[in-house]
């Protein structure tokens, strides 16, 4: 049994690591800036410890990996910025280092080590080269595209009208995850430090084209759904680094063996995209 930080534990990708650790007999640590937020009471109701930490303030990180065995480390520059994203996840790997752990996961983006130019891309390959430069025991896990954020945001208020909205070509493959699989693949790491130390593996469950996922989700709601391109421009109105991300997607994609991961790692369970929706509320969301 480990005792496993994790950070940005009641958000999706630390949640979900959360929870799978604890699945796997794990102690876990849940490193939060809002320890009386709900998603921190329902982890301590799980047998989770729950441990102020802000990436800002070094002697709170340090109280919270003192003693621990290993750190799952997410970062994010959405609501701060990529200069943001860089010093924190600087910070927090020179924290684990300070504690000495024995593994450090981290969580980053699928080709972010491919010189992207996707700015968010990027910063996290600043800091998976800030981590292996610190003499600690690593692993880099690096999502495709979340599942998970066709229940939220723009994608969802088109849904509310029958519309995918995505800012790519309907026949162009897009590989995709859900943080219920970034998570169990980051406890299957986490568990086997030996067999993963130094290596740094793009994840993904599934691989589908915008005119597919329109068709999954049609089925999944029961009504009819179709994809609508959204034009670069208009996304480029709300955030240059998203345009870029999209961009990205669309001229290189992101190639990710997704069959060769799941014939390797079996137990992660993971989800196809039809598997994702169909576990989805959709009355609740779109609020019929």
């Amino acid at each position: 049994m480990l005792t496993i930080a994790v950070t940005g534990a009641t958000g999706a990708q630390g949640g979900a690591a959360a929870r799978a650790a604890l699945a796997a007999g794990h102690r876990v640590r849940a490193l939060t800036r809002r320890p009386g937020a709900a998603a921190a009471t329902a982890l301590r109701g799980l047998g989770a410890e729950i441990h102020p930490a802000d990436f800002d303030d070094p002697a709170s990180l340090d109280a919270a990996l003192a003693g621990a065995d290993a750190l799952f480390a997410v970062t994010t520059p959405f609501g701060t910025g990529t200069g943001t994203e860089v010093r924190q996840g600087t910070a927090l790997v020179d924290a684990a280092a300070g504690a000495r752990l024995g593994h450090v996961v981290l969580t980053s983006a699928a080709h972010a080590d491919r010189g992207t130019g996707v700015p968010h891309y990027e910063s996290k390959r600043a800091v998976e080269q800030h981590l292996r430069a610190s003499g600690l025991p690593w692993t880099v896990i690096a999502p495709a595209a979340f599942m998970d954020n066709y229940a939220s945001g723009w994608t969802l208020d088109g849904l509310r009208t029958g519309v995918f909205a995505w800012p790519m070509p309907a026949g162009r493959p897009l590989t995709l995850i859900p943080a219920a699989d970034i998570g169990a693949f980051a406890a299957l790491v986490l568990g086997r430090r030996d067999d993963f130390a130094g290596h740094r593996i793009d994840i993904a469950s599934d691989a589908l084209t915008p005119a597919q996922i329109a068709a999954t989700l049609t089925t999944a709601l029961g009504r009819p759904v179709a994809h609508r391109q959204v034009p670069l421009a208009q996304v480029r109105t709300h955030s240059t680094d998203l345009a870029a991300m999209f961009a990205y997607f669309t001229d290189h994609g992101l190639d990710v063996d997704v069959a060769g991961l799941r014939r390797a790692h079996p137990e992660v369970g993971w989800h196809t995209f039809a598997d994702w929706a169909h576990g989805q509320d959709w009355p609740a969301l779109l609020g019929r």
